[in-house]
C-alpha cells in the first residue's frame, strides 16, 4: 500500500519517528549500510611477502571520491517498524481533512445509529379541569438482539397505553412492554421484526471505565429527522442519584456528552462503539444540557436484564426491614447503646429474611422529651464485613447482590455480638 499523500504533516510525523529511531540506535552523522562480514582468519601456512616494486614503477594511489551522505528511504524504514494497520494512522489528517478521532466517531455513528430508535408513547393525563385527555411522550431506545429486543428508560414508557418504535428508515412498528425496573430506570420492549439494515448494538462493560475516557451519546428524539450524536468524556464514576421510585441508585456514570430532551434511553458508547451505559438524566436548572449528564452503567443493565425478560420486573434483594433508626453518637448516648453507628431495628416484615433468622425489632416504647422512641430491637452493624450507617447505604450495598445469595450480618443484642447467616429474599413489589 502507498503512504497517504500529506507531504507536510506526514513527513513531519515520519521525521519525528525516524529521529527517535536514530537516537535509540545511537546513530549520529550519516546513515550507512551495515559493513560486510570480516574475512576468515588466515591459515598457518606461511606466505612469502612479494618483492616491492621499484619506486618508479609503483602506480600512483587512486584518488578516492568525496563521500556523499547516503540516501535514507524513510518510507522503507517506517515500513520495517509499523504494521499495515498502523501505517493508515501515521497521518493525523487524511485527504478529507479528518483526523483519527473523527474517523472513529464517524464509523461508530454509521454502525450504531441504525439500531437506535425513536420511541413515542401515548398516556392519559388530566387537564386543568380534571378531564382525562391523551398526551404523547418521546424518548430513545436501542436494539440489543436480532429478536427485536429494545432497551430504554423506564420513565420513557411509564404508564404508556401504546408504544411505537420508529427506525432511521422511517419504519414504524408497535412495541410490547416486556418488563421494567423503576429504580434503575430500565425497561425492555420488543417488536415483531427488524428492518434489514439494523444490526444489534454490542454491550461492553463498565467496571473498567476510567474518568477521561471518550464517551459517545447517540439519540433519536425526533423520529423522522434521524439520529443525533454528541461526544464528550466520562466525567465521573459511581455517582448516586434518586431513582424513579424515590430510592437511591449508585454506580451511575457522569458524562459531559450532551444529553438533551428526547435522548433518554439512548446508548452511551466507548470509542469502539460498545455500549457502556444508557443515558438517563441530566442535571440542569433550565432543563437543557449543562454538561452534566448521567447514564445507567451497562453492568447494571446486564444484572437486571435476565429478570426483566423472565419475570417482567427486577427482583431486588431484601432483608425485610420496615423501619430502623440510624444510630449516631448522640442517639447512642441517649439510649445507652453499645455502638455509635449502625441500625437500631424498629419494625421487621413478618416473613422477611431477618425475622425468619431470629432477628427482632423494637420491644418497648419510651418517651424522651416530646418524642416517642421504640427501643429494645437488635442492632445491625455490618453486611459481609462492610459497616452499615443508614438504610439508604444498606440498599446500595444490597444492590450488588442477587436474590437467594448468602450474606453475613453482624447483629448485637443485649450487648452480645453474633453473626447471622441468611439468604437474601425478594423485595415485595409494593412496600
Amino acid at each position: 500500500m502507498s503512504l497517504p499523500s500529506q507531504p507536510r504533516l506526514l513527513r513531519a510525523s515520519l521525521a519525528g519517528l525516524i529521529g527517535w529511531l536514530l537516537l535509540a540506535c545511537n546513530l549520529t552523522g550519516s546513515f550507512s549500510p551495515p559493513t560486510a562480514p570480516s574475512a576468515p582468519p588466515p591459515t598457518e601456512t606461511p606466505i612469502s611477502a612479494p618483492t616491492p616494486a621499484p619506486a618508479a614503477e609503483r602506480p600512483a594511489p587512486a584518488e578516492l571520491p568525496a563521500s556523499a551522505p547516503p540516501q535514507v528511504d524513510v518510507e522503507a524504514l517506517v515500513r520495517q517498524v509499523l504494521t499495515e494497520a498502523e501505517l493508515d494512522n501515521v497521518a493525523l489528517i487524511d485527504e478529507m481533512g479528518l483526523d483519527f478521532a473523527e474517523k472513529r466517531a464517524i464509523e461508530v455513528y454509521h454502525r450504531v445509529a441504525p439500531a437506535v430508535v425513536n420511541i413515542t408513547t401515548q398516556v392519559l393525563q388530566r387537564s386543568f379541569f380534571f378531564e382525562v385527555i391523551p398526551a404523547e411522550g418521546a424518548g430513545t431506545g436501542f436494539v440489543i438482539d436480532s429478536d427485536g429486543t429494545i432497551l430504554t428508560n423506564y420513565h420513557v414508557i411509564e404508564d404508556a397505553r401504546t408504544i411505537e418504535v420508529t427506525f432511521v428508515d422511517e419504519t414504524t412498528l408497535p412495541a410490547e412492554l416486556i418488563g421494567g425496573d423503576p429504580r434503575n430506570d430500565v425497561a425492555v420492549l420488543r417488536v415483531e421484526s427488524l428492518p434489514a439494515s439494523v444490526q444489534p448494538v454490542e454491550l461492553g462493560e463498565s467496571a473498567t471505565l476510567q474518568v477521561g475516557q471518550r464517551a459517545i451519546a447517540i439519540g433519536n428524539p425526533f423520529g423522522q429527522f434521524g439520529s443525533t450524536m454528541t461526544t464528550g468524556v466520562v466525567s465521573a464514576l459511581n455517582r448516586t442519584i434518586q431513582g424513579q421510585d424515590g430510592r437511591e441508585v449508585s454506580g451511575i456514570i457522569q458524562t459531559d456528552a450532551a444529553i438533551n430532551q428526547g435522548n433518554s434511553g439512548g446508548p452511551l458508547l466507548n470509542s469502539a462503539g460498545r455500549v457502556i451505559g444508557m443515558n438517563t438524566a441530566i442535571f440542569s436548572p433550565s432543563g437543557t444540557n449543562a454538561g452534566v449528564g448521567f447514564a445507567v452503567p451497562v453492568d447494571t443493565i446486564r444484572r437486571v436484564l435476565p429478570d426483566l425478560l423472565e419475570f417482567g420486573y427486577y427482583r431486588h434483594p431484601w432483608l425485610g426491614i420496615r423501619y430502623a433508626y440510624k444510630i449516631t453518637p448522640g442517639l447512642s448516648e441517649l439510649l445507652n447503646l453499645p455502638v455509635d453507628q449502625g441500625l437500631l431495628l424498629v419494625e421487621l416484615w413478618e416473613n422477611g429474611p431477618l425475622a425468619q433468622n431470629d432477628v427482632r425489632g423494637a420491644q418497648e416504647e419510651v418517651i424522651y422529651g416530646n418524642q416517642r422512641v421504640f427501643i429494645g430491637g437488635d442492632i445491625v452493624t455490618t453486611l459481609n464485613g462492610q459497616a452499615i450507617n443508614s438504610l439508604e447505604q444498606l440498599d446500595l450495598l444490597l444492590a450488588d447482590f442477587r436474590v437467594g445469595e448468602p450474606v453475613d450480618l453482624t447483629v448485637i443484642r443485649d450487648d452480645q455480638e453474633r453473626t447471622v447467616n441468611l439468604n437474601l429474599g425478594e423485595e415485595p413489589v409494593t412496600r
